[in-house]
């Protein structure tokens, strides 16, 4: 616990105390809608899911292998924990049944250690009826869904190709909260088209909605990635944030958001061999350290 802001750490203790969870990232293959073309094709411009996905699950197999997997990995560096599987590549809502999913998920849920689930979603592949199967899941164990949202803004959802929109965004948080649902959001800052000015309006607007936790990063360019086509090729301009100035943007967002809402994270961290900028070279935890001090000296 800070004394700044709510940390994940302190959220989570919330439905864990007293003990170390660790998050299980695995891969069930449910794919993206706008990449099949269901909804669009090629993706979000700067994805690159890869840069995400954990080695043991970038091919999917079975979920129970790769839990143990996760686990024999963990256990590597801490003796006693609890697992949250985190059901993060792509769209863990896509494609299967409603039924075919619980199967999956409770198959998750009821391995050996693993206290509840995560699942990575988009706002716009939530129908009823696996809301209401996650709401029937959420009774034996917690079950936090993690929203990719990005932007309050319809004008940078079209630039960077995500295929929803705002009111849907607002909808599906509604609609998971009013089934008793854990909701997370993801954010990035530094969008194509943005200025410091829309990022805090969206900011203000998530922090009205019912929404428990809010994972910010800002935006990488990736190799390989539309995105990096697109600078690169001089068709779209970027804010580029050093480290400080990103520090300071960090803490006018922490002045907005309230107590009740958790921040999960502040930076994105894929391999380095992928990305093109920016190169910080700052993990996780010494960014959130800096930040802290700068926080305490303000």
């Amino acid at each position: 616990m800070n004394e700044f802001y709510t940390d994940y750490s302190e959220y989570i203790s919330r439905f864990f105390p007293g003990k170390k969870i660790q998050k299980i990232s695995v891969n069930i293959g449910t794919g993206c809608p706008n990449r099949d073309g269901t909804i669009g094709t090629g993706g979000c411009i700067y994805c690159r899911n890869d840069a995400f996905t954990p080695s043991y699950c970038q091919t999917p197999t079975d979920i129970s292998s790769q839990i143990e997997a996760g686990k024999r990995f963990f256990r590597k560096k801490y003796d006693s924990m609890g697992f949250l599987v985190y059901f993060q590549s792509y769209t863990g809502t896509y494609r299967l049944s409603s039924e075919k999913l619980r199967e999956i998920y409770r198959t998750a849920m009821y391995a050996e250690g693993v206290e509840g689930l995560i699942i990575g979603t988009r706002p716009d592949c939530l129908p009823p009826d696996i809301i209401s199967m996650l709401s029937e899941l959420n009774k034996e164990k917690p079950i936090f869904v993690e929203l990719g949202i990005e932007t309050s803004h319809d004008s940078t959802l079209a630039i960077i190709n995500r295929g929803h929109t705002w009111r849907q965004s607002e909808e599906s948080i509604l609609k998971l909260s009013e089934a008793g649902l854990h909701v997370g959001v993801h954010l990035i800052a530094g969008l194509p088209g943005e200025n410091e000015d829309m990022l805090m309006e969206t900011i203000n607007q998530v922090c009205r909605l019912p929404v428990e936790s809010i994972k910010l990063h800002h935006l990488q360019v990736l190799k390989g990635t539309p995105l990096s086509e697109l600078i690169e090729t001089k068709k779209l301009k970027i804010l580029r944030f050093d480290t400080n100035e990103y520090l300071d943007l960090c803490v006018k967002i922490i002045e907005r958001i309230p107590r009740n809402i958790a921040i999960e994270r502040f930076l994105a961290s894929s391999p380095p061999e992928m990305v093109i900028s920016p190169k910080w070279g700052l993990k996780n935890y010494e960014f959130t350290n800096l930040l802290l001090k700068k926080l305490r000296t303000k």
